[in-house]
């Protein structure tokens, strides 16, 4: 499926992303061995478990990582020229193996390129676990095409 062209968002507008995922201990594990992040919050279970949270968290970029992945169908799958910029990414919540991670995103700005050509969308992104708590959340700007300029 083709995810958006420019013209087929509107600001304001909110998509509620229906791909879900559950995180694995294995996704955690391998997410940190190829980022080089050895983190013991993330992979040792006794370190972790002395911690606040008592058991060990998913890394933060992971969480971030699947969101952004979670919207691609609906957003920019094959219509997308480039990822410009995450901003204001917080992880107001931690995740924890067995979590189900959905993703909503809200479109806050979109304009023209200055040649017409293509188009620049900033979507707010919110990740939440099966609780409905919000697990992370930040801006996304893509470059995106232009139904009319297609190549």
């Amino acid at each position: 499926m083709v995810g958006r062209y420019y013209e087929d968002y509107d600001e304001g507008e909110t998509i509620e992303h229906d791909k879900r995922r559950t995180v694995s201990e294995s996704d955690n594990q391998q997410f940190c061995d190829m980022t080089m992040n050895q983190q013991p919050l993330h992979l040792d279970s006794e370190f972790a478990g002395e911690s606040q949270f008592g058991e060990r968290l998913v890394n933060g970029l992971y969480t971030m990582s699947l969101a952004v992945g979670l919207t691609i169908p609906d957003t920019s799958d094959g219509t997308i020229v480039a990822n410009l910029s995450y901003d204001d990414v917080e992880h107001p919540a931690p995740v924890f193996h067995g979590d189900t991670i959905r993703a909503r995103s809200t479109v806050v700005e979109k304009r023209e390129t200055s040649d017409g050509e293509r188009g620049v969308v900033t979507m707010h992104v919110e990740a939440f676990n099966q609780n409905d708590d919000l697990v992370c959340e930040f801006d996304r700007t893509t470059l995106s095409l232009k139904r009319d300029h297609v190549e």
